[in-house]
């Protein structure tokens, strides 16, 4: 089948080009070993050599993120979300602002069954279209019984207001905003959930691989001036794509 890729990725370039030149970047490490980050010396292309333990950030074969483009396969596994509202707290840990939701909430897919444990944000996208970012992407990470991840991501980009524009946003690294009342993650999530799956790995160290992705189709929006907060407030956290190295994408109908 056909890439389901839109040109209207062209317009969240422009945008996300917009923010970050006036973003200052507050980002700071949330710990005294804080031992990798996003800039030049601490960086991406450092990662594999900082620590043995985030060799396979060098030497992987199975990375992620990556581009989606090009002809993709189709792929017949039924998805299910089975999120429910619950507790949930946000904390600004230093590489990212992450949400910790309550136990409960469940991801279905194909004959497996994923626990989600939190999201989380980068902007700009990890993920890329044709060579395009989105300015900010969700990660929502899951784990099944026998400890293998699945991370569910959706793009956002600038339009009407939405749940993320509700959501607590704590400035400085290490600091926890208890969420009031619940949450449901599923608010979060676009109606169509349509998907790109692909295998891969952490975008982090120790860039373990052996996660299931799932990218879906559909972006959710949120007013400019969030994308605008949760880039001065994150600074610029993505992980630049990685070749498939063979691996074949695959897309729901």
């Amino acid at each position: 089948m056909k890439s389901p890729i839109s040109r209207r990725t062209a317009f969240a370039v422009c945008l996300l080009a917009v923010i970050m030149a006036g973003t200052t970047g507050l980002y700071a490490a949330s710990e005294e070993n804080h031992v990798w980050d996003y800039g030049l010396e601490l960086g991406p292309e450092q990662w594999a050599g900082i620590k043995s333990e985030f060799a396979t950030c060098g030497t992987g074969r199975e990375q992620s993120p990556v581009d989606i483009s090009g002809e993709m396969d189709t792929a017949a596994t039924p998805i299910s979300f089975e999120y429910t509202a619950g507790k949930a707290s946000v904390v600004n840990n230093g590489h990212t602002v992450q949400v910790n939701v309550a136990p409960g909430s469940k991801l279905s897919f194909g004959d497996g069954e994923y626990d989600l444990l939190q999201f989380h944000f980068h902007t700009p996208s990890e993920t890329t279209f044709e060579g395009l970012h989105y300015p900010l992407e969700a990660h929502f990470v899951h784990r099944n019984a026998e400890g293998k991840l699945a991370v569910v991501a959706v793009m956002i980009r600038a339009g009407a207001a939405g749940s993320i524009d509700t959501l607590p946003v704590p400035e400085l690294a290490g600091e926890t905003t208890e969420i009031q009342g619940a949450i449901d993650p599923e608010d979060f999530l676009p109606p169509e959930t349509g998907y790109i799956t692909f295998d891969g790995s952490l975008t982090t160290p120790p860039c373990s691989e052996g996660v299931r992705w799932i990218v879906l189709k559909s972006p959710v929006t949120t007013e400019p001036e969030v994308l605008s907060r949760f880039a001065a407030i994150i600074g610029r956290n993505n992980r630049p794509t990685h070749p498939l190295n063979g691996r074949m994408l695959q897309a729901s109908e």
